[in-house]
């Protein structure tokens, strides 16, 4: 695998985040929205889900990652980093394609928060009945 002279790009979305990817050949160094990912990831099941496509494609410790993100909650911004670190892994090398689908790390998770309906207490919750 050839190192790219330029950053790759890439984008990843889930719930209500987006994350801009930035992919380079380097040493391993992270960056979330200008900050280390242990310091913007503090739970350990986050950081262990962004570097998920790194470890599939057994390429931990040669890609510099820079992540813009925004929106959502920390679950949703670090899936949305996950999808879009394995889609600037699939477009600097094609070959990686195949066991990053069978893990799942390409497909959008389109799953959203449902909306409150009138006349609800939430989406689906109704106020209690009663027959008298």
């Amino acid at each position: 695998m050839t190192a790219a002279p330029t950053p790759v790009q890439a984008v990843g979305r889930r719930k209500t985040s987006v994350a801009r990817i930035f992919l380079q050949a380097g040493s391993g160094r992270w960056s979330v929205n200008g900050r280390r990912l242990d310091d913007y990831f503090p739970r350990a099941a986050h950081r262990a889900r962004i570097e998920d496509p790194l470890r599939v494609a057994q390429s931990e410790g040669r890609f510099d990652v820079e992540a813009r993100v925004r929106g959502g909650g920390l679950t949703g911004q670090a899936d949305a980093i996950r999808m879009g670190v394995a889609r600037a892994l699939v477009s600097h090398d094609g070959d990686l394609r195949v066991a990053l689908r069978e893990s799942g790390m390409l497909t959008r998770d389109a799953r959203k928060v449902e909306r409150k309906k009138p006349g609800r207490p939430k989406a689906r919750k109704r106020f209690q009945f009663s027959k008298r």
